[in-house]
């Protein structure tokens, strides 16, 4: 691994090719805040995908990646007078020390739990009048209900065992069959939604991240149709001519691959 002089050295070249390209390449030259926005949504999916294929060197590049959206926008707040890189960097280490105060000051916690529920009670001294404030309105709904949840059992508000989640899921499912049964569309629309989101909460008992597990299954899903549609293609037809059982014969294999 690099020294911390080369580190520093790396990130300085960075910052100065940031210069470079935005006093002298036309596009670089155009870029504002929003018109990054979507790139950087774009890039931290991609970044998203190499961490659950586990391609370290996907990894690397992705994170270059992000790291000059980074570059970009502290280059575009110095401009305008707002801000710069250090402010970015001396900004996040103030609040890493303030939210830190079992290795930075006299606060002691000795479990992952008893940190969580210290950085929401410091929140809260900072201003704000939820907890439920800090979670971004645009995230996917997925990962919006795997934060709010996450973030009312940091302040006590949850379930004490897994198995009483469970049941809560079977509730949720029952609720959800009987208005299915009624034929009330919008009841089912509700009802579908809360058991979504009592199986995120239960994926959090289980430690294991909902949005990952969805992901795998999607990339999972995807290579075994794939497969299908190969072996459809090596036998001179295609899928629409193909019944449902002699597709399945494929699938199995599919899953065997």
């Amino acid at each position: 691994m690099n020294s911390r002089e080369s580190q520093l050295k790396a990130i300085d070249r960075l910052l100065t090719i940031m210069d470079e390209l935005r006093a002298q390449c036309p596009w670089d030259k155009k870029q504002t805040l929003q018109s990054l926005r979507h790139l950087t949504i774009e890039e931290t999916y991609e970044l998203g995908d190499a961490i659950l294929d586990n391609d370290l060197d996907e990894v690397r590049k992705e994170l270059g990646d992000l790291l000059l959206h980074i570059v970009f926008y502290a280059k575009i707040g110095s401009e305008t007078g707002d801000f710069d890189i250090a402010d970015v960097a001396n900004g996040i280490s103030e609040k890493l020390v303030h939210r830190h105060p079992h290795i930075y000051g006299d606060v002691s916690a000795q479990t992952e739990e008893e940190v969580k529920k210290n950085w929401e009670n410091i929140k809260l001294k900072e201003g704000k009048s939820s907890v439920l404030e800090g979670v971004p309105a645009s995230l996917p709904a997925l990962v919006k209900a795997n934060r709010i949840q996450d973030k009312v059992a940091g302040v006590g508000f949850d379930w004490e065992r897994p198995e009483q989640v469970f049941e809560k899921v079977r509730e949720e499912l029952a609720e959800l069959e009987q208005e299915v049964n009624s034929g009330a569309e919008d009841r089912i629309e509700a009802e579908f939604g809360d058991v979504l989101f009592s199986m995120v909460n239960y994926a959090r008992f289980l430690n294991v991240n909902p949005e990952n597990a969805l992901e795998r299954t999607n990339k999972k899903f995807i290579r075994r149709f794939q497969f299908l549609e190969s072996k459809a293609k090596e036998s001179g037809r295609s899928l629409k001519e193909m019944s449902l059982a002699e597709m399945d014969v494929f699938w199995e294999e599919a899953k065997k691959a």
